[in-house]
């Protein structure tokens, strides 16, 4: 569910940036930081997005085998 939020508040800011290019003030220094911090709002949130992606695929991913343990001490090491 978290996916299906962070993409729609993703695509959000992408309307408000198309918006800004159709109406022209995309040239002036208000457009011009208006669409980066748009820009960087939806980075985020897609990053989120991408995130919960990969973490859900990990959950349904067949466990590795056991990690392999080394034994190291006194009683294994070879002579001195």
């Amino acid at each position: 569910m978290i996916l299906v939020i962070s993409l729609f508040l993703a695509l959000i800011p992408l309307l408000g940036i198309v918006y800004i290019v159709l109406f022209g003030s995309l040239t002036t220094v208000d457009g011009l930081f208006m669409s980066l911090i748009l820009l960087s709002i939806s980075a985020i949130l897609g990053l989120n997005a991408l995130i919960e992606l990969r973490k859900g695929k990990a959950a349904f991913a067949p466990k590795g085998s056991a990690p392999v343990t080394r034994f190291t001490g006194p009683a294994l090491d070879g002579p001195r």
